[in-house]
């Protein structure tokens, strides 16, 4: 029953076509079971650290009503169409590209009150109907939860990995159980997982302080066989980096050791 469900799935959610001027060689996916985790902030750090290995590096921001991305990184204005009528992604300081429903709207703080089928479909045509060319690495900052954006990214595109950002409290361990899950029914490999704000390191004395409990990341992840575990401190100089535009500036070797376990897909 369950090859046949799969069947009919596949025949009903075709993988999309990049456009014939695009080339994406490898679609790493961004995800968290609920907001307000990081999960934005570690995209945005792991496509600055790919880009300054050398790599084409692009994002595409799939958060449709929460789209964060483009301040990350500074990025302003709208974003223009070429001759083909395929959308122009904008390019930050560092080299990475940018598309965003932010850099399509008149204006950007308006909020955008869509349903589920068309923000999924907004998401597609981000990948089909923008110029991506030549990127080595695509990642695609996904909106939290287990709903139709991430269920329409899994199912229409051609992605390599997930990548899972969490925090340390116990309810949050939950929910990444269930994006792990997630991922096992849609046949998607967990590259890794990325707790964030999992300590305090104290400038004074060096002591790591567990502001929000103990870890139990390493826990999940051994019960589920990933082996990447990546755990980023709270550090006030990040979150200020993601505001001001200027993330590209941030360097984290926590985020040197995911990246790694992506080129080694």
């Amino acid at each position: 029953m369950a090859d046949l469900t799969e069947k009919i799935a596949q025949a009903f959610n075709p993988v999309e076509q990049l456009n014939e001027y695009s080339s994406v060689k490898k679609v790493i996916g961004v995800v968290s079971g609920k907001g307000g985790v990081g999960k934005s902030m570690v995209t945005s750090l792991l496509a600055s650290w790919m880009a300054k290995e050398g790599n084409r590096t692009a994002v595409l921001d799939a958060d449709i009503t929460g789209p964060s991305i483009p301040k990350a990184f500074g990025i302003k204005g709208r974003a223009s169409v070429n001759e083909n009528a395929h959308l122009i992604p904008m390019k930050s300081k560092g080299g990475v590209e940018v598309m965003s429903i932010n850099l399509v709207l008149e204006n950007p703080e308006d909020p955008v009150v869509w349903r589920g089928p068309v923000i999924a479909g907004a998401v597609k045509q981000f990948w089909t109907e923008v110029l991506w060319e030549d990127e080595d690495y695509m990642f695609i900052d996904m909106p939290p939860g287990t709903g139709d954006v991430p269920l329409t990214v899994f199912q229409s595109l051609p992605i390599d990995g997930i990548v899972i950002v969490t925090s340390p409290q116990e309810l949050v361990g939950m929910i990444v159980e269930k994006a792990v899950k997630m991922a096992d029914m849609m046949d998607v490999p967990v590259i890794g997982i990325v707790e964030n704000m999992s300590y305090f390191l104290c400038p004074d004395c060096g002591k790591k302080h567990k502001i929000f409990g103990e870890s139990h990341i390493d826990e999940i992840a051994a019960k589920h066989g990933i082996i990447n575990v990546a755990k980023l401190p709270m550090d006030p100089e990040v979150a200020k980096a993601a505001d001001n535009g200027t993330i590209e500036e941030i360097n984290l070797p926590e985020i040197g050791a995911i990246a790694d376990a992506i080129k080694a897909l």
